[in-house]
Parts: C-alpha cells; structure tokens; sequence
C-alpha cells in the first residue's frame, strides 16, 4: 500500500520541479541572454505539464510553481542586495499564475473541442496578463520581467506596445504559445506522446494555425498602420557615464571632467548638445542649501560652457525631510526645476511592511530606513541651443518599469523621456541590461523618444519607435551624445489616448470565466436529458409477487 502511494507522490513533486525549471527557462528571453524568439513557444513545456495535471487543482500549483521559478530567476541578480527575500518574493507572488494554471488545465485537457479551444485562446492569456498586471502595482512591489519586454529589440512587435502598452505584446505572445498547444494536441503524430488523449481534431487544428499565424502576423501589421508621428524638431543630447567609482566626491569630479570636454575646447568638442543628463545619484549635497553653493556654481559654469542645461541627480536628505532622490535641472542662470523620485525600490530604497520583514536587514543589504517618495510625475523646462523650450518628462531608475509614469508625462506635453539611472550594486549581472531594455518599451508606448543616463551603465537611447540609437555597457565610461527627431508635444499613440485598456479587458475576460466555471460546477447552466444529453432513461422491473 505505501509502494503504491509513493510513486504518484514523487510524480507529482517531479512534475512541480520541472514546472519551476520551465518558469526559469523563460527568463534567458531578456537581456543579457536575449533569447527572445524562445517567448513565442517557450512556454510549452510549462502548459504541457500544466494540461497533464490530474486536476484543475494541481494545474493550479504547478502554474504556481512556474510563476516563483520564473520571478526567482527574474531577480537572481538581486540576492546580495536582499538575500533570501528573492526567494521569498518567488513563493508569495507565484501564487498569481495559479488562475493561469487552473484556466489551461480545464480549457485545454483533451479530446479538445472547437469552442473551447477558441476559449483557451482569450481566458488562459488573460489569466496570465492579470498576473503581470497586478504584481506591476507598486502596492505589490511594482513590475519587473514583463513578458513582453523581451521583445525589446524588435520594433515591428513593438508596434503592438504604441496600440495596447506592453501589455498588448505579453497578450499576444502567451495566445501564440497557448495556440501551439492547441495544435499539438489536435494533431495525434505531434500530441499523443505529449498529451495522452490527444486526437485528430480539424475545428481546434484550424483554430490553434490560425492563432499562430494572426499573432506572429499582429506586429507587422501594427506597425504598418501606426507611423510614428512626424518629428517637429531636433534636438541632440548627451548622457555622461562616469564609469564605476565608490567614492562620491570623484564621481562628481568624473563627471564634470566629463561633461566639461564637451565644450569647444574640449576632447568632446563639436557635439553642441542641447541637454546634458548626469547619471542617479551624481551628486550627494543638496543644491538648495547655501553650503553646496560651490557645487552648484561649477555646475552653473559647466553649463554656460557647453551652451546646455544639465539634469543632475542628487542623493540627500534635505533639512526637515526624510532621504529623497531628486532630479535637478540646472541652466547658466541657476536651478530651473526639480523632480523627486516617486516609485521606490522595493527592499533597495525601502522595505514593504518592515515591523514583519525588518530582519531582513541584519542578513543582507536591504534598505536600512524607508526613503520619501515623491508626489508624482511632472515635466521639466530646459532650453535648447536656440532658448526654446524643452519639455522633458524625468523619471529616476526603477520608474522606468512603470508604462503610467511615462504615459502621464506625455499627456501633460513630454516630447522627450529622461530616465537617470545608477545600477552599480548589480554590476556584473543581468540586472542593468534588463533594466535598460525597459526604455525600448516605453518609446514604443509613447511615442516619445527614451535616453538613459546611468552611473556604471547601460547608458541608452531609443527612437520614438523603440530602435536603439545608443548603448554604452556596463564596463564603460564617458559621454554619449545622440540625435533625435522629437513628435509634437500633442501627438498621442493609441495607448496614451486610451491607457490601460488591455488588462482592463483581460480581467473582465478572467471573471466572466470565473463565474462561468462557478455555474458549470454547481450545474447552473442546466443539463440536457435525454439520449442526446447523454442520459437514458432506466426501467426497473417491479418484483412485489402479484
């Protein structure tokens, strides 16, 4: 009896293994692998195991499974800074994917039928874009490893970001992997060794080729039919990278040397640029008070030298406040604005319900107080050469993980993106890369040009279309100068005009699902009698003697 139990024991525990595996796999789409053709059918395996659970139940844990080996492997590069809470992380959130696991256990078990399998196609990517959705909210601990950010390098899938954000591109590549299963098992030599019970099915054979071919198709067409929105002006802008340095006083120094050589007289001479961006965290004094007036005159002069005004970034802890990250725009004539950063870094910058999770302090390097956020997002007015002005949406770092930060900013007349960055705690990691390849993703959205300034890299642009422009790694230091075509200040993607439609509809999507399999389990719906019902009607014979 216990031989006879042990065996399913270990069957289940090696299925959920190997679901932890497949949810890590995914993770070698995004940089610094950039295996990003593997999002179109990398999924597979996973949905396999999952359509193979004994129950909906067990589908549902195995998703889970999947989901904490996939954010596990997401933020790898985060264990020195937070230790076991990655792990932590991966547990707790993974229980979002197990919608998605009950959805394809119940829709795409075999014998499949046409209606559910033109079912599986909109409620299993839903389920999925619900998770990203609702662990995308700050509350949550903000977004990281959007699935569909591993298209980062592909502007004719990006195309589909400008129509539904990127919520429009993880939609479309999760129905393309779901339609491959369809296929699989609706065709017994592909199925059968994959999918016991797998038969030849003509209806879901046809729909599962034909969700392939739309989703493979989508991005193209998305981008023939939405051009870019002309360019109004140009402008040229240079990013300083002062290259790894712990000390603060010489990363200052590394980054004035640096931007001063982009004067006339300088090495960098001829790049006249339009703006200068410093990097997170450039500076450690507060430009407001009286004691940095020394600072703040160099910077003043630098900027008068190079004929730009220079966004810089100061780590501080102003007079009455607690510590707060700011952007700084600073013209020949003084300071012109400010922005403080806003969305914090969970476990970085501050620890989420920290009377439970402080301990986490005393085995790793996590926030050892709670910064201040900011009270959102706001433009800033630099000059260009000709004393125009400049609107410039600036966000710091982990904000550019977030499509609203950057949709407000176009809504209130952005024409260029700025993100100040500084990875230096992760270098070395896959952590830069993936954070930089978020910028690709939110040009694409908006419509805007996206630059990224960072201390140690990757210092980045990106087009209003998502191209890459510039890339300078992690192992470099120095300026980066680049040319843009920047839209009007009124033009709008379709995802600026409509926002978040996409996993407004995907939840609508997953309830009217939910209530569906509720009615179907309590027999709501009713049930056909009869022979065609699959019901007879029984005669018993009467055996009371006459």
């Amino acid at each position: 009896m216990r031989s006879a139990l042990v065996k399913p024991v270990r069957w289940i525990w090696s299925a959920r293994g190997a679901m932890l595996l497949c949810g890590a796999v995914l993770v070698l789409t995004f940089p610094d692998v950039n295996l990003e053709f593997l999002a179109w059918f990398g999924l597979v395996p996973g949905l396999v195991l999952i359509v193979r659970s004994p129950t909906a139940r067990e589908g549902g844990i195995r998703a889970w499974w999947l989901g904490a080996g996939y954010l596990i492997a997401a933020l790898y590069w985060m264990a020195p800074e937070i230790g076991p809470a990655v792990l932590l992380v991966g547990a707790v959130f993974g229980v979002l994917w197990v919608p998605f696991g009950v959805a394809a256990a119940k829709l795409l078990r075999p014998p499949l039928s046409w209606p559910r399998a033109l079912a599986a196609l909109v409620v299993v990517p839903s389920c999925w874009l619900l998770t990203e959705w609702l662990r995308s909210w700050q509350a949550l601990g903000g977004p990281w490893a959007v699935f569909g950010v591993s298209q980062w390098q592909h502007p004719a899938v990006l195309a589909l970001a400008a129509v539904g954000g990127v919520w429009l591109v993880s939609f479309v590549l999760i129905l393309t992997n779901v339609a491959i299963v369809i296929v699989i098992e609706s065709v017994p030599r592909l199925g059968t060794a994959l999918l016991p019970g797998a038969s030849w099915r003509a209806g879901p054979a046809a729909i599962g080729a034909a969700g392939v071919l739309a989703s493979v198709l989508a991005g193209p067409l998305a981008f023939a039919l939405t051009p870019a929105s002309p360019a109004v002006r140009q402008v040229t802008v240079a990013m300083v990278q002062p290259g790894v340095l712990g000390d603060v006083s010489l990363r200052e120094h590394a980054s004035e040397t640096l931007t001063a050589g982009l004067s006339h007289g300088g090495a960098l001479g001829g790049a006249r640029p339009d703006l200068i961006v410093w990097g997170e965290s450039s500076i450690a004094e507060d430009l407001t008070l009286p004691k940095s007036h020394a600072l703040l005159s160099r910077i003043e002069a630098l900027s008068a030298q190079d004929g730009a005004d220079i966004l810089v970034s100061q780590d501080t802890t102003p007079p009455g406040k607690g510590h707060e990250k700011w952007a700084v725009l600073v013209s020949p004539g003084g300071i012109k604005g400010i922005y403080v950063k806003t969305r914090l870094v969970p476990f970085g910058e501050y620890i989420p319900f920290r009377q439970q999770l402080g301990w986490l302090t005393k085995i790793s390097k996590a926030a050892g107080s709670n910064m201040t956020p900011g009270t959102g997002a706001h433009l800033l007015y630099a000059a260009d050469r000709q004393g125009r002005p400049l609107p410039i949406g600036v966000l710091i770092c982990f904000e550019s993980a977030f499509p609203d930060m950057a949709r407000v900013e176009t809504d209130q007349g952005a024409q260029l993106i700025v993100y100040q960055s500084a990875t230096s705690t992760f270098q070395g990691t896959w952590g830069p890369d993936q954070h930089a390849s978020l910028g690709a993703v939110r040009a694409a959205e908006t419509g805007r040009p996206v630059v990224q300034a960072a201390l140690t890299g990757d210092t980045v642009a990106f087009d209003a279309r998502g191209r890459l422009l510039a890339w300078m790694g992690q192992s470099s230091h120095g300026v980066v100068t680049v040319g843009l075509g920047l839209p009007a200040a009124s033009a709008r993607t379709i995802y600026d005009r409509l926002g978040d439609y996409v996993p407004w509809a995907a939840l609508a999507v997953v309830a009217v699902a939910a209530l569906v399999m509720f009615a179907n389990s309590r027999g709501l719906t009713g049930r056909r009698a009869g022979v065609g019902g699959g019901h007879e009607a029984q005669y018993v014979e009467d055996s009371v003697p006459s």
